[in-house]
């Protein structure tokens, strides 16, 4: 993206590295190159090297990542005379504005370094800021664990590791799960990303028909539809690096108006989201209506016994109770058994992809199902698994 100052930007490229839970690095890598961009998969996400364009695109159009980082800088350092030296290099002013009084945080982890305060590392950065840019204000430093924390300002992550410290500015703002439409939830919510990497995991496209019968407050088929339709995830929401000083921000409204213009009007497939809940039903229209997909999708109060016969090919999908609390697996091998009856029975040639957490309550599906990736939902090891032809 061309800078909006008359100074030149001091580098053509940046590198880039799109954030994911673990397990997920390889689809959002094809997502990357589906945008058109070059990625290499590594441990916890995806990197490239592009321009500011790519940054935007990343942010636009990824389902799947957490966040977008830029490599600021990397160094090694044993001691502080040696950090404070090298943070004073840094470019700062490519990703925050002189004189707008605005906000900077750090985020700091140390592990296995001669400088293992994360605290005095922060201040060692602030200060390093303080030096080089007029008028902004440091936050408060964060620990690792902060990830959710959605406070004003520019996050730079910086993250020591055997002495080496690499520093990145965050490019999201808030995590890219927040598409701004989830509002009201249902139990064990599902994030937008994990959702939409269950589909894509599947293959799905958005041309054969899709049925999530535990549907909750709505986020798969919400997510689906929203794939079937073309629409943008990041296209209703406002990033971090539309504040940085060489972001055009002419380019950005142009990107985001033809990816309005690619959608489609409606879901081409049929989408139907199902749960004996009646509140996750009334959750899941509220959502629906929100992310502007409510005409596309049938969401229904109906147990899964209740599931309607179809001989057609199509998906059915869906994050079943895990039963990680003791004493709900005996309950949940009913569901699990019902489940796998109910599909082979009604729905011989469709797909079964389901999200799980306990391999004796998939033995009770019944099917051979086949793992696509593992990753961890709210803290809960689990595996995404298909079963095509139910029939079998």
């Amino acid at each position: 993206m061309a800078p909006t100052s008359s100074r030149s930007p001091k580098k053509t490229s940046l590198t880039c590295f799109a954030v994911t839970a673990p397990g997920l690095e390889t689809i959002c890598g094809s997502e990357l190159e589906q945008l058109g961009v070059r990625p290499t998969v590594e441990d916890g996400g995806v990197t490239w090297t592009g321009g500011g364009g790519s940054v935007a695109i990343a942010n636009l159009w990824l389902r799947t990542a957490s966040r977008v980082v830029v490599r600021v800088a990397e160094f090694r350092a044993k001691t502080f005379f040696e950090l404070e030296r090298s943070a004073r290099k840094i470019d700062w002013d490519r990703f925050i504005t002189p004189g707008a009084g605005g906000r900077v945080r750090f985020r700091v982890t140390c592990r296995k370094s001669k400088l293992y305060h994360s605290d005095a590392v922060a201040q060692r950065f602030a200060e390093a800021v303080a030096h080089s840019i007029a008028d902004v204000t440091v936050g408060k430093a964060q620990r690792e664990d902060d990830e959710e924390d959605a406070a004003p300002g520019q996050l730079f992550v910086v993250r020591f590791l055997h002495d080496v410290c690499t520093v990145s500015a965050d490019s999201s703002g808030e995590l890219l799960h927040r598409r701004g439409y989830r509002q009201a939830l249902a139990k064990a919510p599902l994030r937008e990303t994990l959702a939409a990497a269950m589909l894509l995991g599947a293959g799905w496209k958005g041309d054969v028909p899709l049925a999530d019968p535990m549907c909750g407050s709505g986020t798969i088929p919400i997510e689906a539809a929203r794939l079937a339709r073309r629409i943008a995830p990041g296209r209703d929401r406002r990033f971090a690096f539309l504040d940085w000083p060489e972001t055009d921000l002419a380019d950005w409204k142009s990107l985001v108006d033809r990816a309005r213009d690619d959608e489609l009007k409606r879901a081409p497939v049929g989408i139907t989201g199902a749960d004996r809940d009646a509140g996750a039903i009334d959750a899941a229209r509220a959502n629906a209506e929100r992310a502007g997909v409510l005409p596309d999708l049938d969401l229904r109060v109906q147990p899964i016994s209740e599931l309607a016969p179809d001989e057609s090919h199509g998906l059915i999908v869906s994050n079943p109770p895990y039963g990680a609390r003791v004493g709900e697996r005996d309950r949940l091998r009913n569901l699990y058994a019902q489940l796998g009856n109910v599909v082979r029975r009604k729905r011989p040639e469709w797909t079964l992809a389901l999200l799980l957490a306990d391999r004796q309550l998939e033995a009770q599906v019944g099917l051979p199902f086949r793992d696509v990736f593992e990753t961890r939902n709210g803290g809960i090891p689990v595996r995404f698994v298909t079963a095509p032809r139910t029939s079998q």
